[in-house]
């Protein structure tokens, strides 16, 4: 625990002794990320509502998706300008907050934003981005240049996901110059509170993988809900992920989901013994054929066969050709992949992922549709409706 007053308004205030860099240190980006129970929120609450009393500020409070105030931080902060005793210095209205000195605090969502809205926010001094693990990599490239004030800062909280997700990988994997992040867990809370000692002693015992995301911040392996989730950690785990590179000797074969608007997605294999090597993946929307022919040409391999779904084998009626006789006709050797129920092709993957050994740099983009291609549930009986058609499904449909 670390106390910090400020002496022009006789404030004295406790924060976790890992966050006192809040008020103490200069950096342009303060990050605090971890599991719960943590006080990160509470803590960043009250060092912001501190640093608006000591001298006027203007505070802009974001998160990716704010549909109305009741999903920001207004209710958190109006709370703790009552614990900290400042209800005669903050006026709390119904979509903002405004102090004495002429402070104003503000709250507003980011994904709905562009540039031009957000340069209403421009004299913005701090800005307080909560729930940052959803936050996108166009949001923070449309806030950071916006909040450019002199010795402006941005803070940010979060709970962790996964480790590909954009705000992790600024901040916590790729950490700036001018950033300070911490990790910031329960056992960093001095008030830290019985009856959640409680639930994180009952999920410890019961569920190892949730604990170690929610209580202790690690990142998973897939989101919630995700069709390969524990075939992916065990990838990650076993070290089959990693460098897997090209080997002259064997067959590469390319396996297509076909898509125009949507996605064309490839991925790039060989076979050795009972050993399935994927060393390449491509993925782009509103490309011909002839496109993509001439990228796996321009790669020299010792190719094997294209091997294009039930699909690929029919005729547009437009063109009167189909996907197989397009690719044949610049040279490639074309097979079909049997046609099976959607269940079978998940069972029939699901098991083939042990002889699996990836390439992760390569394949990045592979990787990323395996964690995060899932399910639709039905949240009454628990069924599966339906498996969720988006930017992930096609590289994961491909496989």
């Amino acid at each position: 625990m670390h106390r910090i007053v400020n002496e022009s308004e006789n404030l004295d205030v406790e924060l976790p002794k890992k966050l006192k860099f809040l008020l103490t240190e200069k950096w342009r980006y303060k990050v605090a990320y971890g599991g719960r129970g943590s006080a990160k929120s509470w803590s960043f609450a009250r060092a912001l509502l501190l640093r608006g009393a000591k001298q006027k500020e203007r505070i802009l409070c974001a998160r990716e998706v704010q549909k109305s105030i009741k999903q920001s931080v207004h209710k958190l902060l109006e709370d703790q300008i009552k614990n900290l005793g400042l209800s005669d210095f903050y006026t709390v209205l119904s979509t903002e907050i405004r102090g004495e000195n002429g402070t104003e605090i503000y709250f507003s969502g980011l994904s709905d934003q562009t540039a031009d809205t957000l340069k209403s926010f421009e004299g913005v001094t701090l800005c307080w981005v909560e729930e940052a693990q959803a936050v996108t990599e166009k949001s923070w490239d449309i806030l950071t240049p916006t909040i450019r004030a002199e010795d402006s800062e941005i803070w940010a909280t979060y709970n962790p996901d996964l480790d590909s997700d954009p705000t992790h990988k600024r901040f916590a994997l790729d950490t700036p110059a001018n950033c300070k992040a911490v990790l910031l867990n329960y056992i960093d809370n001095p008030w830290f509170p019985e009856v959640l000692e409680t639930e994180r002693q009952e999920l410890q015992r019961t569920d190892i993988k949730k604990y170690k995301n929610i209580w202790l911040g690690q990142c998973k392996a897939a989101v919630d809900g995700a069709v390969y989730a524990d075939e992916v950690e065990e990838l990650q785990t076993s070290g089959r992920a990693g460098v897997v590179p090209y080997d002259a000797r064997l067959k590469v074969h390319a396996v297509w989901d076909l898509g125009w608007n949507d996605s064309m997605s490839i991925i790039l294999a060989q076979r050795q013994a009972s050993e399935l090597r994927i060393i390449g993946f491509m993925q782009d929307n509103h490309r011909t054929y002839e496109y993509f022919s001439e990228l796996l040409k321009a790669k020299k391999y010792n190719w094997g066969a294209m091997w294009l779904p039930h699909d690929g084998m029919h005729r547009n009626p437009i063109t009167a050709t189909s996907p197989k006789e397009t690719l044949e006709a610049f040279g490639w050797t074309v097979e079909a992949v049997p046609n099976v129920a959607i269940e079978t092709g998940v069972t029939e993957l699901r098991q083939s992922f042990k002889s699996f050994y990836v390439d992760k740099k390569e394949c990045a983009a592979l990787l990323e549709c395996w964690r995060r291609y899932r399910q639709k549930i039905n949240k009454l009986t628990g069924a599966i409706e339906t498996y969720v058609h988006d930017q992930y499904s096609h590289g994961a449909d491909a496989s």
